[in-house]
């Protein structure tokens, strides 16, 4: 991650966060958002990131693959919702540390004034939240600290209020996230809180961990997740599908995400390498 992109040195970012105490930062156990930073070859993660991660690419070197592969959905996700479904305004869950190009930087290329909300719990984004909001002068940009547990805060939060139109459809995405919440209901009540309040003709798009492909080494790969301090709840195929209940599933339905619209890139994945159900629906 360049300056450009937002990088913060890491004196900088403890200094930052002791003047925002609603920020609790452990950098003793690993979180998902650092990991996976790690893996794609990013500055802001710590010593348990970094272990979580390397002892994850010796059970399973395909993790690398996976992670750039669920970057790719991402971007696919955003260039179908706005260039072919014009969707212009979106809250995308989950965000992650900035490495451009950031959800917003795809979708105002398309249309410049597409408004995007960001929502994240680690301390370390809230930091780099500014390079979240740098979009066009036509855009809007914001970011909400909050957990995806918690859709209440998310759904009554100012900064969604204040950018995003709830009488006009609205892209909801959550990319690799519900697999840190490991209770089956509880995931399915939050995804369906917030979509209970989106308007009809919305689009929510999800990416869904998953071991059917390959269940022997990625059972390994749960337990080091668990060993570092985060969760990993993996799904099948129709547990992934369930969080699509009520809506209208765009073509190809639930699929593993390299196959999902794929570009060049993904013809060459092996599906032992991708641990990721992918998918887009219409709410009616």
């Amino acid at each position: 991650m360049s300056k450009a992109d937002g990088d913060v040195p890491d004196d900088t970012i403890a200094d930052e966060l002791t003047t925002r105490p609603s920020a609790a930062l452990r950098t003793d156990v690993a979180h998902g958002a650092r990991i996976y930073d790690y893996i794609l070859g990013g500055k802001d993660n710590y010593a348990a990131d970094r272990a979580a991660g390397n002892a994850t690419l010796k059970v399973w070197p395909a993790l690398r693959v996976h992670m750039h592969a669920n970057r790719s959905f991402m971007h696919r996700v955003v260039r179908y919702l706005t260039a072919e479904k014009g969707i212009r305004q979106f809250l995308d869950i989950g965000t992650g540390i900035p490495t451009s190009p950031n959800f917003h930087e795809v979708a105002q290329e398309i249309a410049p004034e597409c408004r995007i909300v960001y929502v994240d719990n680690d301390p370390v984004v809230l930091v780099h939240a500014r390079a979240l909001m740098n979009g066009t002068r036509e855009g809007r940009t914001a970011y909400i600290q909050a957990d995806m547990r918690e859709p209440e805060k998310i759904i009554s939060a100012p900064e969604l209020l204040g950018t995003l139109d709830l009488g006009r459809p609205i892209g909801l995405t959550l990319i690799a996230m519900v697999h840190f919440i490991e209770d089956d209901e509880e995931a399915y009540r939050v995804v369906r809180q917030i979509i209970d309040i989106l308007p009809s003709g919305s689009y929510f798009a999800a990416a869904i961990a998953t071991d059917d492909f390959d269940p022997e080494v990625l059972g390994k790969v749960r337990e080091i997740y668990h060993a570092h301090g985060e969760t990993l709840r993996w799904r099948s195929l129709a547990q992934a599908e369930r969080f699509f209940d009520g809506l209208e599933l765009e073509e190809p339905g639930v699929v593993q995400i390299h196959k999902w619209h794929p570009d060049a890139t993904g013809a060459h994945i092996d599906d032992t390498d991708i641990a990721m159900y992918g998918g887009i629906a219409r709410k009616p």
